[in-house]
């Protein structure tokens, strides 16, 4: 299985970037900026973003895994410069109330998609560094967590508390597989849901969404109005949609058709089959992104796998989930699907990053040369 779980991964995401590239020329247009002479301007700006994350993908699957363990410092003071950058006047860029870009002339980029990387690799540094931690309280838990909370704070601040629920929920994913107490992770989960419900007092927009996702219905013109148009795009698809292109409620009627709610608009045109093989190939990415950090040559490697495919795996849930009902309204792309340079160049990293810990288990484990030898042994004799 492990020598088939790169295939698997490699499928999946090439069926993700796909699919997503082909909604999002159909969306594009109508989701464009008025003012804008070429419609399809975001579409040509990811293509850009694509091959340039293919280039860093390459680079990343070339190099050590290693790497990143040796900079990691490095790495984790860097993004919080970037994120503290974001409420700098004249360099930060503030939509819809968010302070979540920073521009450097023609170029825009969302420092909380490099906190995610950065976040990962320094649990992974952390607790390979002291594998017996996990029933020590400092070295186990509150020191790592300290370390996290200043990144996790500046995106809170941004507004943006779907990212920041990712990484929650990521850094979370790694103390269990890294061995922490039950109680104590148990303390931080109720910990979080305290600070949520006290946060909703400084957020009176976020009430009004979970209000909507109560009674969507009762507020399908107001707060619900994107998830109702969500359920309406997905419904109106059926098993086989209504085909490409032909999709009626991206015409002006769904905002952030082609970023955060491009699931729906695939389920509209492409039908219920497609978005069923979508969900599939989430399951499949995280599956063999599990089985290459199960097979990685030491626990860096492990927990590194773990906790890339975990942040995958947990946003495109929190994406599908919003645009299905299942959870209330916040602003998160789907991974390698919406719009998104940032999104897609750090999801490009962290395939490059599983690509190389692949290699090293599969060199480690010395499978290369065990094959060689058994081909000798089958080859006849001249």
């Amino acid at each position: 299985m492990h020598r088939k779980s790169l295939i698997l991964l490699l499928s999946s995401v090439s069926f993700l970037v796909i699919v997503g590239l082909v909604m999002l020329i159909s969306t594009c247009v109508f989701n464009a900026n008025a003012n804008a002479a070429d419609g399809y301007r975001e579409a040509k700006k990811q293509g850009f973003w694509l091959f340039l994350g293919i280039g860093v993908c390459v680079g990343a699957a070339l190099t050590d895994y290693r790497f990143w363990k040796k900079r990691n410092w490095m790495l984790y003071a860097g993004v919080v410069l970037l994120l503290v950058l974001c409420f700098v006047p004249g360099v930060g860029r503030e939509i819809n109330g968010e302070s979540r870009w920073i521009e450097i002339g023609a170029l825009r980029l969302q420092p909380s998609e490099f906190a995610k990387i950065s976040v990962i690799v320094f649990l992974a540094y952390w607790f390979s560094r002291h594998p017996d931690g996990g029933n020590h309280f400092i070295r186990g838990f509150g020191a790592p967590l300290a370390f996290v909370a200043l990144p996790l704070f500046l995106i809170l601040f941004e507004v943006d508390i779907g990212t920041t629920a990712v990484l929650s929920a990521t850094t979370l994913l790694i103390l269990y597989v890294a061995g922490s107490n039950w109680k104590y992770l148990t303390g931080l989960c109720l910990a979080g849901v305290v600070a949520f419900i006290g946060m909703m007092r400084y957020a009176p927009n976020r009430v009004e969404r979970i209000m909507a996702f109560l009674d969507l219905e009762e507020h399908q013109n107001e707060a619900g109005y994107q998830q109702w148009l969500s359920l309406m795009a997905i419904g109106s698809g059926g098993m086989t949609g209504r085909g490409v292109g032909e999709g009626r409620l991206k015409m002006m009627y769904m905002p952030f058709a082609h970023t955060d709610f491009i699931f729906p608009m695939i389920g509209e045109e492409m039908g219920m089959v497609c978005t069923i093989l979508v969900v599939l190939a989430f399951i499949f990415l995280v599956f063999s992104g599990f089985i290459i950090g199960a097979h990685a040559p030491d626990r860096f490697g492990t927990l590194l796998a773990t906790g890339l495919v975990g942040y995958i795996g947990v946003q495109a849930f929190v994406n599908i989930g919003v645009t299905t009902a299942i959870l209330p309204n916040t602003g998160l792309t789907l991974p390698f699907v919406s719009y998104g340079g940032s999104s897609l160049l750090i999801g490009f990293v962290a395939v490059g990053i599983l690509i190389n810990i692949y290699r090293q288990g599969v060199v480690e484990k010395g499978d290369d040369k065990d094959w060689v030898i058994r081909r000798k042994r089958i080859t006849p004799r001249a």
